[in-house]
């Protein structure tokens, strides 16, 4: 399958239109994207309501506890380094397909495990692998899908991704109020893997890649290209900021919940996690209004959003906790759709590489911010964690009235 996959595309390629909207494999290529982005983000989040419970299983800390997460995220930051060019040289199907296989096996393997540092282990693998088709998928949708319909795509693919963090927080926090956090991540475990399947049976082969052969100096001269573009570096740090906020607040707001006055079961706690369906409206919304009047216009109304959630779960009542969250995800998911997106635009060469930039500054924010919220509650409580997301959030908010005013960069012909 590499083999064939490395081939160069004939010269008579540049006759094969691009996927448009309303057609057989546009639907097929959403779907695909859709399954592989749940089955991602339900195997990367699942272990976000565990925290609580791992911490008095292993005795462990909050900032320690998080490292479930944090550990699956930087590793799937730095595979991003790798796996992007390697798609690059060997096409993006088989990368993506192994990828998802790998994850889900690495999960199933996880409840097995007989201690802590095992246990992390298998996390650490599993974000691994996960890289694969994190890194590849948005070069995926930019080579395949006519440029009108890219918004649209690009949102349907981050509501995936909306809906997998929100079921594999839902199932399993859940199933914690019945069964072991280790069935917990068994069941998604086997999901995934059902949805690897389905993601392999669906998803179209690359018409329009061209292969890059995998070397030193195209690494290099990739990344010099990116690092002087005017607006790509700018679009990285927003993945940091962005990111670095949103897993901070869902790792440490399950702490406070389980607290007094709230009292929370975990099953209640999981639900909550249905904030996430605002995610899969917005990402969808906000690509097509970004078709419609451009990113630049769309892009820091939305992180607006996002702080206006942030600030208020610092309330006390419950259902301001609770709608304060709702913003907040909504925002995210639009401001990550958004940029997602507009490097996808901005990248008129190794786009692989460039979408793994963007994702390893993305889950880097997650590992850095995710773990360091840890001491913010530990000092602050949620007022801590509230004032850090926020701080994080504004400095956004500044980039991105910055990126726009920048002029758009016009694809070559």
């Amino acid at each position: 399958m590499n083999t064939l996959a490395a081939q160069p595309v004939p010269a008579c390629s540049a006759a094969v239109p691009l996927i448009e909207k309303g057609t057989a494999q546009f639907r097929r290529t959403n779907w695909a994207l859709f399954a592989g982005g749940f089955a991602t983000f339900a195997l990367l989040y699942c272990v976000q309501p565990m925290l609580p419970v791992l911490s008095a299983a292993f005795a462990l800390s909050a900032a320690q506890s998080s490292l479930a997460l944090s550990i699956s995220t930087i590793t799937l930051a730095v595979g991003l380094l790798l796996t992007g060019p390697l798609s690059d040289a060997i096409g993006r199907k088989p990368v993506m397909v192994a990828a998802l296989c790998a994850a889900a096996l690495f999960t199933l393997l996880g409840p097995l495990m007989p201690d802590w540092h095992a246990l992390l282990l298998m996390r650490a693998l599993v974000g691994l692998s996960l890289s694969g088709l994190v890194a590849v998928a948005m070069s995926y949708l930019s080579e395949e899908i006519h440029p009108q319909h890219l918004g649209l795509a690009m949102g349907l693919y981050i509501s995936g991704n909306a809906l997998g963090g929100m079921s594999g927080r839902l199932v399993s926090g859940v199933l914690l109020d019945f069964f072991s956090w280790q069935a917990a991540l068994a069941a998604l475990g086997a999901l995934a893997l059902l949805a690897a399947l389905a993601f392999w049976r669906l998803l179209p082969d690359s018409r329009h890649f061209r292969a890059t052969p995998l070397s030193f100096a195209n690494l290099a001269h990739g990344l010099r290209l990116h690092l002087s573009d005017r607006g790509l570096p700018w679009l990285f740090l927003e993945a940091f900021l962005l990111m670095g906020g949103f897993v901070t607040l869902f790792n440490y707001i399950g702490y406070r919940l389980l607290e007094p006055p709230y009292n929370l079961s975990m099953s209640l706690l999981g639900t909550l996690s249905v904030v996430y369906l605002s995610g899969t409206y917005s990402s969808t919304q906000a690509g097509l209004l970004a078709d419609r009047l451009g990113r630049h216009r769309v892009f820091w109304p939305a992180i607006l959003l996002m702080l206006g959630g942030v600030l208020l779960t610092l309330c006390a009542p419950l259902g301001l906790i609770l709608a304060g969250m709702l913003l907040f995800a909504f925002g995210f998911f639009a401001a990550h759709s958004l940029a997602s997106s507009w490097v996808g635009r901005r990248a008129l060469q190794a786009r692989g590489q460039a979408s793994s930039l963007y994702l390893f500054s993305y889950y880097v924010g997650s590992s850095v911010a995710g773990t360091a919220g840890g001491y913010f509650w530990q000092h602050g409580g949620w007022t801590g964690v509230g004032l850090f997301i926020a701080a994080l959030l504004s400095l956004a908010l500044g980039v991105a009235l910055h990126l726009s005013r920048l002029p758009p960069k016009q694809p070559s012909a």
